[in-house]
């Protein structure tokens, strides 16, 4: 595919009708528990599969664990979070490599396949197509919060079903509708996965703050300055190609910015198929279905920040 896309995954073709999709991520535990921590990092790692369009057939597991500081069993337990995902997937997963390292750290490869025709990629967005969004944002925020152990056993719980929830659902979604693009958000938050998209086609995007989907208890967990320290960098990064409305406050501009972990898909849709995507999206049981921006010509390809009704 070469670099001049940020793409979630690499497209190699073997025949006319078959390519297969490749990707890799691990890292750092994210919560106390081994299992829920493996489980995690395969789900974020599959994602990016899904995030293509294609179909994730096996996984390869990459572990790292200070085997003088941990025991054994804590890895059996990480990786057994990893196979209960993969199982959830339909995939197995074929082998991996482990090593004696400082820290704990898992992950997966992972190969998936499709036909070429249905690929999605980041950067074929078209000029007014609507953006959807299938997950609620704040696991940054809610990881921060995890930490610093101020959740609820109620956020806890959403924490874990949202990074644990798997896209093939709103994947087999976008395939029942003709979407022009796709890619899932993670690390970058909602502003920069949108701004990866805008950048990719050569159009602007707005953002409609005032519809972003969130998680229960992020909005106060923000006001009190719980945060992780990416979403900072998260904006930093992006100002010079920022624009933000007058009315757009300091704490939707952080959930614009909360890196996600096992994020939810981010679809372009044109607007007469939008209808379509939402109830898709219901049906499949994706975890939200909500229109969050729109891609619009500006002087130059920027993201702008806005409310709605704007």
């Amino acid at each position: 595919m070469g670099f001049h896309s940020n793409d979630d995954a690499s497209v190699v073709q073997l025949r006319d009708d078959l390519v297969v999709v490749q990707s890799l991520d691990f890292f750092m535990p994210i919560v106390d528990d081994p299992y829920t921590f493996g489980m995690i990092a395969a789900a974020n790692s599959i994602s990016d599969i899904y995030a293509m369009g294609a179909t994730p057939i096996s996984a390869l597991s990459i572990l790292g664990l200070p085997i003088k500081k941990i025991p054994p069993e804590v890895a059996n337990q990480i990786m057994q979070g990893g196979v209960e995902i993969c199982r959830r997937a339909g995939i197995p997963i074929l082998g991996g490599h482990s090593i004696d390292d400082t820290e704990p750290k898992f992950g997966l490869s992972v190969t998936g396949v499709a036909h070429p025709d249905d690929v999605l990629y980041n950067n074929t967005a078209q000029e007014g197509d609507l953006l959807v969004l299938t997950k609620p944002l704040g696991i940054g925020a809610l990881g921060q919060g995890n930490k610093k152990k101020v959740l609820t056993e109620s956020q806890y719980a959403d924490f874990v079903k949202i990074t644990t929830f798997l896209n093939d659902a709103p994947m087999r979604a976008a395939k029942k509708v003709a979407v022009s693009a796709a890619t899932d958000v993670t690390g970058f938050g909602l502003l920069g996965h949108a701004w990866e998209m805008a950048k990719g086609c050569g159009i602007g995007v707005e953002i409609f703050v005032d519809q972003l989907p969130v998680v229960d208890g992020v909005w106060a967990l923000l006001e009190s300055g719980i945060k992780p320290g990416a979403t900072g960098r998260n904006i930093s990064y992006l100002e010079p190609h920022l624009d933000v409305d007058s009315n757009v406050t300091e704490l939707q501009q952080l959930l614009a910015a909360d890196p996600q972990t096992s994020g939810g898909l981010l679809l372009s849709v044109h607007p007469t198929n939008v209808d379509a995507l939402l109830e898709s999206l219901k049906e499949e049981g994706a975890l939200c279905a909500v229109v969050v921006g729109r891609f619009q010509t500006m002087d130059s390809v920027r993201v702008r920040l806005l409310l709605s009704s704007e």
